[in-house]
């Protein structure tokens, strides 16, 4: 059997809780190959980050090149880019090497409050990326800041879904986990949307779920599903790994995604 290929282009988190760990914990459990090309180093636990230290353009090159050409690629992700040159040599090689199962999560804040992007680095990520993706997932604040809007509710989500696309995306989820009330998050593809729904689970242990969350949509493409059966099957991941949170650390704890059991099938 040919395992399904898949790619993070990420931040490594020291905690294990999220970055490119998150991201191979996530290929592993849904039955893909997963490879990564670090764009930076964090001193990172559950109470914070405690350093960042990017790596030279030179270095994420040569592991893209490395791992495209030789193994291949099925779906990549792309999780935190640092600033606009790293955005602008991602977005060109992703180009060059033609890969198309793009998913970008819009890294902006680490879950403690540390900027994880440079300051301007956003309008790259609007004109080189964002037209690269099958889907982009921000949250409440990354929606804000890729659309200029407030987003306070359900019907601001759709507006900033709307302009979103309207930046040249083929589909974006914004992600509901800021509002009060059930997780809905909003999948909009095209010229139709539908909003995805789980039980709120109250826990501080959510570090690292947007990176969970975006690296099993990544998984799904890669093994040839639909747009719309990988979201939801990340959805139904992502819920299951904060309700069995293992509860480490002392403050936003990991989730657990090797609690997930996918559905049979789903490694094809």
């Amino acid at each position: 059997m040919t395992l399904a290929r898949t790619l993070t282009v990420a931040g490594s988190d020291s905690g294990g809780g999220a970055g490119i760990q998150a991201d191979l914990k996530t290929f592993t459990v849904l039955g893909t190959f997963g490879m990564s090309a670090l764009t930076a180093i964090t001193a990172q636990n559950t109470l914070g980050v405690h350093g960042v230290w990017p790596l030279p353009l030179e270095a994420i090159a040569a592991q893209l090149d490395a791992v495209v050409t030789d193994i291949g690629v099925d779906a990549v992700k792309t999780g935190m880019l640092a600033d606009a040159a790293v955005i602008e040599l991602v977005a060109a090689k992703f180009r060059e090497h033609r890969l198309t199962n793009v998913v970008v999560d819009p890294v902006m804040v680490a879950k403690g409050g540390h900027p994880l992007l440079a300051p301007g680095a956003q309008e790259a990520l609007r004109r080189h990326l964002l037209p690269l993706a099958r889907v982009v997932t921000p949250n409440l604040p990354e929606a804000e800041v890729l659309t200029g809007l407030t987003v306070r509710s359900e019907r601001d989500m759709l507006e900033a879904a709307r302009r979103i696309l309207a930046d040249g995306v083929a589909a974006v989820i914004v992600k509901g986990g800021h509002l009060d009330g059930p997780a809905r998050d909003l999948f909009y593809e095209g010229g139709g949307f539908e909003w995805l729904e789980a039980r709120r689970i109250a826990t501080p242990h959510t570090h690292g779920t947007g990176c969970t969350f975006s690296a099993a949509i990544c998984a799904g493409l890669a093994k040839g599903r639909p747009l719309p059966d990988a979201v939801v099957e990340a959805k139904e991941l992502i819920t299951v790994a904060i309700a069995k949170a293992p509860g480490l650390g002392h403050g936003h704890g990991p989730t657990n995604v090797m609690a997930y059991r996918p559905k049979v099938g789903n490694h094809d």
